[in-house]
Formats: C-alpha cells, sequence, structure tokens
C-alpha cells in the first residue's frame, strides 16, 4: 500500500491500515486521528506535525523516524520501536507506551505527561527539558539518559535503572523512586523535595546542592556519594550506608540518622541533625 491508497481510504472512513509497509513514507502534517497501523512497518518515515491523536501504533516499527512536533496523545504505542528516532516537541500526553524501545531517541522538550511508559528502554535517550510529570517510568531503562532540567514531578520510577544518567536541576518533588538503581548518575542541583528513594542504589552519585528536603532515602547506598552543600533538612536516612559519602557544608537539621553507616564520611562543615556545626 503507499501513500496514495492510504490517504485515499482514510478520507472514505476506513481506519484500519496494520502491518502496512510504509517506510520512509512521508506523513507531515497529516491529520490522522485513530488511525489504526498496528504492527506497521515505518522505519525512517516522516510524521513531522503530524497529527494522529488516538492511533494504535501498537508494534509498529519507527526506528530512525522523524516525529517532531508530532501530536501522539492518548495514542497506542505499547512495544513502538522508536530506537534512534526523533520525537523532539512531540505531544505524547498520557499515552501507553509499555515496553517500548527508544535507546537513543531525541525527546527534547516533548510533553509526556501523565504516560504510562513502564518497562521502556531509553538508555542513551535525550530528554532534556521534557515534560514527565506523573509518568509511570516502573522497571524502565534510563541508563546513560539526558534529563537535565526535566519536570518528573509525582512520577514514579520504582525499581527504574537511572545509572550514569544526567538529571541536572530535574525536579523529582514528590516522585517514588523505590528500590531504584541511580549509580554514578550526575544529579546536582536535583530537587527531590518529598520523593521517596528507599532501598535506591546511588553508589558515586553526585547530589551536589540537591534538594532533598524531607526525603526517604532509608535502607539506601549511598557509598562514596557527592552530597556537598545539600539541603537534607528532615531527610529520613535510617539504616543507610554513608560510608565515603561528601556531606560538606550539608544541612541535615532534624534528619532521622538511626544505624545510619557514616564511615570515612566527610563531615567537615556540615550542619548536623542537631543544628551542630561539624569541625
Amino acid at each position: 500500500m503507499n501513500l496514495s491508497e492510504l490517504l485515499t481510504r482514510y478520507e472514505a472512513g476506513e481506519r484500519d491500515f496494520r502491518n502496512a509497509n510504509l517506510a520512509g513514507v512521508d506523513l507531515s502534517q497529516r491529520v490522522l486521528p485513530e488511525v489504526n497501523l498496528r504492527d506497521s512497518n515505518l522505519a525512517g518515515a516522516i510524521l513531522d506535525g503530524a497529527d494522529l491523536h488516538g492511533a494504535n501504533l501498537r508494534g509498529v516499527k519507527l526506528t530512525q523516524a522523524s516525529l517532531s512536533k508530532t501530536n501522539l496523545m492518548l495514542a497506542n504505542l505499547i512495544g513502538v520501536d522508536f530506537s534512534d528516532a526523533n520525537l523532539m516537541e512531540a505531544n505524547l500526553t498520557e499515552v501507553g507506551m509499555r515496553g517500548a524501545l527508544l535507546p537513543r531517541a531525541t525527546l527534547l522538550q516533548a510533553t509526556l505527561q501523565d504516560a504510562n511508559l513502564n518497562e521502556v528502554n531509553l538508555d542513551e535517550a535525550n530528554l532534556e527539558g521534557a515534560n514527565l510529570s506523573g509518568v509511570s517510568l516502573n522497571r524502565a531503562r534510563l541508563a546513560k539518559a539526558n534529563l537535565t532540567n526535566a519536570k518528573l514531578e509525582g512520577a514514579s520510577l520504582a525499581t527504574a535503572t537511572v545509572v550514569e544518567a544526567v538529571l541536572v536541576r530535574a525536579n523529582l518533588q514528590g516522585a517514588i523512586v523505590t528500590g531504584a538503581t541511580l549509580d554514578l548518575a550526575d544529579m546536582r542541583e536535583v530537587d527531590l523535595s518529598r520523593a521517596k528513594l528507599q532501598g535506591c542504589s546511588m553508589v558515586g552519585t553526585v547530589l551536589t546542592r540537591a534538594n532533598l528536603r524531607g526525603t526517604n532515602l532509608s535502607w539506601s547506598s549511598l557509598r562514596g556519594a557527592d552530597l556537598k552543600g545539600a539541603t537534607l533538612y528532615r531527610a529520613k536516612l535510617s539504616w543507610s550506608n554513608l560510608s565515603g559519602a561528601k556531606l560538606n557544608e550539608a544541612v541535615m537539621i532534624n534528619a532521622s540518622m538511626a544505624y545510619a553507616n557514616l564511615k570515612n564520611a566527610d563531615l567537615q562543615g556540615t550542619i548536623l541533625p542537631d543544628g551542630v556545626t561539624h569541625e
């Protein structure tokens, strides 16, 4: 089926075009809401500015496709292969994208608010400035992903793999990150206030000047983490491992530290839970 045939049949009211071979097709600016292209091949396709809200793209191959500013709101994107695709400024609000593949994909300034991204692969993806508020990223892979200035308020990243990711100045207020692996992540100036990070692995993670006010880090491993200048006011760190961590000039007033391991931690200039500054 070629593009002309698809458009003619769509205009006539047909919506089901599953298993179509449309590799490299140019659908830019086309208005095709609720189209069903399940299991089709759109590798290398151009869909910039297209309106595909409510579309069924389950299992579609969109590797190296261009979807800049595409409207995919409420679309079914379960299992879609977006490897190396361009989704810059795309509207992915409330999409279902469980198990989708997005390694090295570009989602710069994309909107993914309230989307289901459970078990997706976003390794090395660029999500700088993206809106992921309320997103579900449970068991997702985000190794070496760029989430600089991303909005993740209220997001869920339970047991996600976020190793070596960049989350500089990202907003994760109230996020649920329990059991996640964030080893060696760059989280400078991140806002994790009131977030839940129980049982996380944050070995060697950089959290300088991070906002961890009221954050629950109990039972987490922060071995060798860099928390210089971090705000840990009323944070929960019971049973956490902070051995070798840098806590210089961190503010830990009223933090819960029961059974925390501070062996070889650098506490110079740290304001301790009782309000006393460590010399």
